[in-house]
């Protein structure tokens, strides 16, 4: 829809999704996925909570999507898979594919990626607790956010931000995916990291998640990593793995 200069308003996308969606469910048009960037927005899925939203009051838009808080803007491809499903529509099959895609899309540049059991995306791994180095000065064991589940990165200074994860060798998201299913169509999608300020997720807590962090390619990489470099891999990942899948009911 739009890159760049071109980036498009969140609104303005949302609104195209309403009409592709309504026009599969019709079957007025085949399976299609918009892809873009975006200007700069906060967006809270149904899940978010009130304490992970930007602390200085800055605009959040509210969304009919799963999942919880995130950013979208310049340097990140977004995806929206509009897509029939058969019913009753098998949802995590669905995430699942897009994960697969978004995995095959980070490979191809060199970033071996992987999904993290319980949640959803493609992520970094990061290394083991006890291979990290100290933050601050403390070990480990003193690491506040082990004993505190609702620490908050925002109060606690820039060594504990999620921009930072990689640098902490944390946990570290590349991919976000949260999606909404209505009449058997899919909508919303995914947001791949290529070469974003990634210091905007440090105003909120992103995806609801407090004991990792984001990353991008351009970070991982060690080296700059265009949109239009990304573009036509990500087609061809996408193309692939979604236009080849056999689509199944959920097992009932």
């Amino acid at each position: 829809m739009g890159f760049g200069a071109d980036a498009v308003d969140y609104e303005t996308a949302w609104q195209e999704q309403r009409r592709v969606h309504a026009a599969r469910f019709a079957d007025e048009v085949p399976d299609t996925c918009l892809l873009l960037e975006h200007l700069p927005v906060y967006t809270a899925g149904r899940r978010t909570s009130d304490d992970e939203r930007p602390l200085d009051g800055t605009p959040v838009i509210d969304v009919d999507r799963g999942g919880k808080i995130t950013w979208h803007g310049p340097g990140q491809l977004v995806g929206y898979p509009i897509q029939k499903l058969p019913r009753p529509v098998d949802v995590v099959a669905h995430v699942r594919r897009l994960e697969d895609a978004l995995i095959r899309v980070c490979a191809e540049f060199g970033v071996e990626t992987s999904r993290v059991e319980g949640r959803s995306g493609v992520w970094v791994l990061g290394d083991p607790v006890e291979q990290r180095a100290a933050l601050g000065g403390l070990n480990l064991d003193f690491d506040p956010r082990v004993a505190d589940e609702m620490f908050d990165p925002r109060l606690n200074g820039p060594e504990y931000a999620p921009s930072n994860a990689g640098q902490r060798r944390e946990d570290r998201k590349l991919a976000a995916i949260g999606i909404r299913v209505a009449k058997g169509v899919t909508m919303h999608g995914f947001s791949l990291n290529v070469n974003p300020d990634n210091t905007s997720f440090d105003k909120i807590v992103p995806c609801g998640i407090r004991d990792a962090g984001v990353a991008s390619l351009a970070n991982e990489l060690g080296r700059d990593i265009t949109i239009a470099e990304v573009l036509p891999v990500a087609e061809k990942h996408l193309r692939d793995v979604l236009e080849n899948a056999e689509l199944l009911p959920r097992a009932v």
